[in-house]
């Protein structure tokens, strides 16, 4: 699934039975490097990410994880939100990985507010 500015696609160790990441076609550094221009690209990348959990009859967005590791936890320097359901069913490792209110993963919300609060 793509469009002008993202795309997306399945992750190729999937942390859940639906794992899919969502990245812009152009190069932007990691969530770190973000400014509150970029507010849009991320809700963008939000609801393509909702639109392919549609598509894949994913319809309880309670037990979704929409989110981005935090630099330096991060192994690609491009940006990319994973996008995981159901979160129910996501295995141990995966739940230590993409766990929220950790240092090293930031939930695509959480991320919103932050750049929102940039001056």
């Amino acid at each position: 699934m793509m469009d002008e500015t993202i795309s997306c696609f399945r992750d190729i160790h999937p942390g859940a039975p639906h794992h899919y990441l969502v990245v812009p076609n152009k190069h932007v550094g990691n969530c770190k490097s973000l400014r509150k221009e970029h507010v849009p690209l991320v809700e963008k990348m939000v609801e393509m990410g909702k639109e392919i959990l549609q598509k894949n009859n994913v319809t309880d967005l309670n037990d979704v994880r929409f989110g981005f590791h935090w630099p330096p936890f991060s192994s690609v320097t491009h940006l990319h939100l994973h996008v995981l359901a159901p979160v129910s069913q996501m295995g141990f490792m995966s739940r230590l990985v993409y766990r929220l209110n950790s240092y090293w993963f930031i939930t695509a919300e959480q991320l919103l507010q932050k750049l929102d609060s940039m001056s």
